[in-house]
């Protein structure tokens, strides 16, 4: 309990202040400014919803600030609207905060003034921080804050996140105002001058009255001309579709090219750590626990972290500078055909990284029905984890063919988008159905991005997408080692006979017997491993289920790579690199290996109907453990994430034996 609520204070917490405002008033920026690297992401408690939470330095002490998502109102039946007011009210968690800190927007004061004498009606101890300083100096504006705290009955500080003007001392009024408990000396009683009951018009002159009082220069009232035609652009169905095409064509290049330098590095240390363990460690199942379980189960879930390390930071600076609102707005005209929000074009943008954090992001989706099918289709977005099998598979269909592979890459992004919003129209035309709630949307103004801003939110988002990605992927990892290790299966007399012959070669001593004992080793060393993956627990589940993907052209290499790729998609490449006795080569060799790869029956692994068939299975089908996992705890039980594989699985198997049987009949071979 806050003091505020009569509660006593102890040495065993920080004194906690919640960040208010509404969207696009600076309110990010300045947490990331005032918290900085003692920032974590939480949830709320007693919820789901998500927010941040870090720690502010004061000259005298520390403050506990909680960054509550952004609302343009505490009375609005909304999500948002409804959190906030119950975090400020105490109904959350085990105490109400000791200080609220009112975000107002320096450049449009009047608008955030009304949302001021909403928090201040509530009698709760408060500082008004004016944000957004700079930019309202760039504009001719100047805020006086002395005035402005007279007429609020708090104090009021004028700050800036993005340059960091006025932070300190914003962190020291809260901490002094939440020591004293204090509503402020002139608070209570300006107070009964905004009644509950008072007309809005009334309190909307109030508010142009402080601003006339308190605002220096004058402010914009005329809307800026190139701005609207801007808008107008960027918003509209043509112009601002082929823009959006552009943005994200270059945004998803940029995230190929870029991130693959730090992923070749991430490889290459995986690649030498487990190298390392391997010699360091004796023989045995702990050695291959520790070195294909547990470091290549790191490795194959942290080689993916640059690209969504860099798709956040791009999607964070495109959001700051107010560009992705527009195209949400653009992309609500065309996805409400479909039955979806402009709100869920962000999650599903998100999805293309990975699909967890894109379905966190739909917390804030108003309507319930909205939301659920937003979770249903974000994991028909291409994310990351599919890109090893794009590339395998892509590379054997259209060999030294780039411009052909390149159009492939994109026709799985389409396929799986167009797949997305199709399932999107059917579920609200039945398992969802009921009306649409209109999008409500302010455009925020166009401001620079802060890159400080964007890199603190990327740190932040790639940190929790490894603590509830990587950690699953690890256990499955193990898990799929347990499977494949066991039961154990013995050299046959050829293998001995080999291993034999090439210990004799290497007590020659002569550097072509060393040579050509190395190779007898690996040799006989990828035999063993393909046997123990075809006679382990997974290689006889794959051959049970066999039969389901037959008509796919999948064989019972293909089938157990498969089947270990539901629980995550990357592993694919992996098990077959395993089958194939090429686990230990590198990306390209491994490629390769695959690509020449033989059945038993001595015809190819991956004829081109089959490869096109596998194509499409995995842009279709549904095979990540973590994101079914997070559906239930999302929709609070085990229907919509069934529904959810059930769907999906469906779908794919029989989008993967149309495209089979049409390349027979056209007789593709």
């Amino acid at each position: 309990m806050s003091l505020a609520q009569g509660g006593t204070w102890t040495p065993a917490r920080p004194w906690r202040a919640a960040l208010l405002g509404q969207p696009n008033a600076g309110k990010t920026t300045l947490f990331n400014r005032l918290c900085g690297a003692r920032a974590r992401t939480s949830n709320l408690p007693g919820t789901t919803v998500e927010s941040r939470v870090g720690l502010a330095r004061a000259r005298d002490g520390e403050l506990e600030v909680m960054d509550l998502p952004g609302t343009y109102g505490l009375n609005l039946e909304l999500p948002e609207s409804r959190l906030c007011r119950a975090c400020i009210e105490g109904q959350l968690g085990d105490a109400a905060p000791d200080v609220v800190v009112v975000v107002a927007d320096a450049t449009n004061l009047t608008k955030s003034l009304r949302f001021v004498v909403q928090v201040l009606r509530r009698r709760l101890p408060c500082v008004v921080a004016v944000t957004l300083a700079d930019e309202a100096r760039r504009k001719g504006l100047s805020v006086d804050a002395g005035r402005l705290a007279e007429r609020l009955g708090c104090p009021v500080c004028v700050t800036s996140g993005r340059t960091g003007e006025g932070v300190e001392a914003l962190a020291a009024a809260a901490l002094t105002v939440a020591r004293s408990g204090s509503l402020g000396r002139d608070h209570a009683h300006r107070l009964t001058l905004l009644p509950p009951e008072t007309p809005e018009s009334t309190v909307g002159a109030w508010c142009s009255e402080c601003v006339a009082a308190c605002v220096g220069g004058r402010e914009a009232v005329r809307a800026d001309r190139l701005t609207d035609r801007v808008d107008a652009a960027l918003t509209h169905p043509v112009s601002g579709g082929a823009v959006f095409l552009l943005v994200m064509g270059l945004l998803f290049t940029s995230i190929f090219w870029l991130a693959k330098f730090p992923m070749e590095g991430i490889d290459w240390i995986f690649t030498n750590l487990g190298g390392v363990l391997g010699q360091a460690m004796p023989e045995g199942l702990l050695r291959s626990l520790v070195v294909d379980g547990v470091v290549g189960g790191v490795a194959g879930t942290v080689v993916f972290l640059p690209q969504i390390a860099l798709l956040f930071l791009l999607l964070s600076l495109l959001e700051d500078s107010g560009y992705l609102a527009r195209a949400a707005f653009a992309a609500d005209r065309f996805m409400r055909r479909f039955g979806l929000p402009g709100q869920a074009f962000v999650p599903l943008l998100s999805s293309h990284a990975c699909a967890l954090p894109g379905i966190l992001s739909t917390r804030l989706i108003p309507d319930p029905r909205d939301r659920i099918a937003t979770i249903l289709v974000a994991p028909f977005m291409s994310c990351t984890a599919r890109l090893p099998v794009y590339v395998l598979l892509i590379s054997v269909l259209f060999t030294d063919r780039p411009w052909h592979a390149a159009m492939a890459f994109l026709g799985c992004y389409a396929t799986g988008a167009a797949a997305g919003l199709l399932t999107a129209m059917l579920a609200r035309r039945t398992v969802l159905r009921g009306p649409a709630r209109p999008m409500v949307l302010e455009l925020p103004p166009y401001r620079r991005p802060s890159l400080r801003t964007a890199l603190w939110m990327t740190v932040d988002r790639a940190g929790l997408f490894l603590r509830n990605a990587g950690t699953m992927i690890l256990a499955i990892c193990v898990v799929m080692w347990w499977l494949s290790a066991f039961p154990r299966v013995a050299p046959d007399a050829a293998m001995l006979a080999d291993r034999a012959r090439a210990a004799a070669l290497r007590e020659t001593g002569s550097l072509d017997g060393i040579t050509q004992a190395a190779v007898i080793e690996a040799h006989a060393d990828a035999e063993l491993a393909r046997r123990q993956q075809l006679g382990s627990f997974a290689g006889r589940l794959g051959e049970a289920v066999q039969p389901v993907f037959s008509p796919l052209g999948f064989d019972r290499q293909l089938t157990v790579a498969t089947l270990t790729s539901f629980l995550a998609r990357e592993v694919f490449v992996s098990t077959l690199a395993v089958l194939q006795g090429a686990n230990d080569e590198p990306e390209s060799q491994v490629v390769d290996r695959i690509a020449q790869a033989r059945r038993s029956d001595g015809s190819p692994l991956l004829d081109t109907p089959t490869a096109a068939s596998l194509l499409v299975f995995f842009t279709l089908a549904m095979q990540c453990l973590p994101t079914l996992a997070l559906v239930r705890r999302e929709t609070g039980g085990w229907r919509w994430p069934l529904l959810q594989l059930a769907w999906m699985s469906g779908l794919a198997w029989t989008m993967a034996l149309l495209t089979r049987t049409l390349l027979l009949q056209m007789g593709v071979s």
